[in-house]
């Protein structure tokens, strides 16, 4: 068998796995290890299993994965996500579909402290939802709502997306949280516009919240100053260069704890819960690396990425015309497979052939969270409208999937201008070191 034949074979034994049920860490483990093997020898294989699961895991830069972690579940454990929430709706809820923006606006915030998309849903869905019920919400506008800001948590620093894009591709993770924050405050207007455009076209699908007086506002606004003061000082510290990622998540993990037990907001039983979630998350995450780490040097053997290249190449689309087929692979792919599994399996096979094109790696990170995000929330997978079913009693599939379908054609609106303006993710890392 050639290494190109045996290339295929492995991928396709990868998605045989993955449809059977094997956790995609496992599933990379196992076909990067034989597949090595049966190229290679036993002792190469076993060789590569021991240095790059060890390798993987002993990445200092990989601290970030449970700081952040802990900083999301102690901030949701001690109610912070709700005064988010809160100040959100003080300040827009008027507007018509005022609560679904303020729930946007919700998840925008909380994505900047917990950084998975699944947690923003599930937090702000248990939040939110009850209120836009009371009020009378459409059950698609209101589900919609929170599933797709539920994926600005990928996108909005600090993101486990661009932490293993990092680590798959050996970019800086400060210079990607940075370029998340344009393209997300980005989609975030762009989730609002569709709200205010669907509340417009029918006034019962999203009525206009009580006014709420301006003193009012302030008040709630300073009683969530605390957790947008630690995100402030961790994402801008970043910036300014006075911290590095892992210092910033472990400050920020540090600060929101001692905010929380100052405020007698976090019990023992709590911070017990929160911890052992941390771990559970972090564990998993960890394995996946491990997992991409030893299938990688399989795919380099099999010269998978540099056969791929060489047809698209031969296809003669050109630069923009490659990328738009990888794009729609990706959507394809987005359809059945969960966000984080398809890029450790897809960006060491891409990779490649988009940065032989001369694109930015960091612009391109961002372009393949944005359209990872979209498998979120896209039939027949959609993790993040199975996670919203979950806390919408009595809301059926068919209506959070129709109740995302504007949500996603503002997707591609600001997809197509990051492309079209690449500036838009480039220009804050860009600006970190001129």
């Amino acid at each position: 068998m050639t290494p190109t034949a045996a290339g295929v074979t492995g991928i396709l034994c990868l998605f045989v796995l993955m449809i059977l049920r094997t956790p995609v860490a496992f599933a990379m483990l196992l076909v990067g290890f034989f597949g090595y093997w049966a190229l290679e020898g036993y002792r190469a294989a076993g060789a590569v299993l021991l240095t790059e699961s060890y390798s993987a895991v002993a990445s200092y830069s990989l601290i970030v994965v449970p700081m952040f972690i802990l900083l999301g579940n102690i901030s949701s454990a001690a109610g912070y996500s709700r005064g988010i929430y809160d100040a959100a709706f003080a300040w827009v809820g008027r507007l018509r579909g005022g609560l679904a923006s303020a729930s946007v606006l919700g998840c925008a915030a909380f994505s900047a402290v917990s950084g998975s998309s699944v947690a923003t849903a599930v937090t702000l869905g248990k939040v939110a939802l009850p209120e836009m019920r009371r009020l009378g919400y459409a059950d698609s506008l209101a589900t919609g709502a929170i599933a797709a800001g539920g994926t600005l948590g990928f996108l909005i620093p600090p993101s486990t997306g661009f932490v293993l894009y990092a680590i798959l591709t050996e970019e800086s993770i400060g210079r990607l949280f940075m370029a998340g924050i344009l393209p997300g405050l980005l989609l975030m207007t762009l989730f609002m516009a569709a709200i205010w455009l669907i509340a417009t076209l029918n006034s019962e699908a999203g009525p206009r919240g009580e006014r709420v007086a301006l003193w009012q506002r302030f008040r709630v606004l300073a009683e969530a100053a605390p957790l947008i003061g630690v995100i402030v000082l961790s994402i801008g510290g970043i910036y300014v260069g006075v911290f590095t990622p892992v210092e910033a998540s472990g400050i920020g993990a540090g600060l929101v704890l001692i905010l929380a037990l100052a405020q007698r907001r976090l019990t023992f039983e709590m911070l017990k819960l929160a911890l052992r979630d941390t771990l559970q998350t972090s564990a998993m995450l960890y394995m996946i690396v491990i997992g991409a780490n030893v299938l990688n040097p399989f795919f380099a053997v099999t010269h998978i990425p540099a056969t791929l290249g060489g047809g698209l190449g031969a296809l003669g689309l050109g630069a923009y015309g490659t990328l738009i087929v990888i794009l729609l692979a990706y959507v394809v792919l987005g359809m059945f497979m969960d966000g984080l599994s398809m890029l450790v399996i897809t960006i060491p096979i891409v990779f490649p052939v988009i940065t032989g094109f001369g694109f930015d790696p960091i612009w391109f990170g961002v372009v393949a969270v944005i359209v990872i995000e979209m498998g979120m929330i896209t039939p027949p997978v959609g993790l993040n409208v199975f996670v919203v079913r979950g806390v919408a009693d009595g809301v059926s599939l068919t209506t959070v999937f129709r109740g995302v379908f504007p949500f996603l054609l503002a997707m591609i609106v600001g997809l197509a201008l990051i492309i079209i303006f690449p500036a838009i993710a480039t220009a804050i890392p860009n600006s970190m070191f001129d």
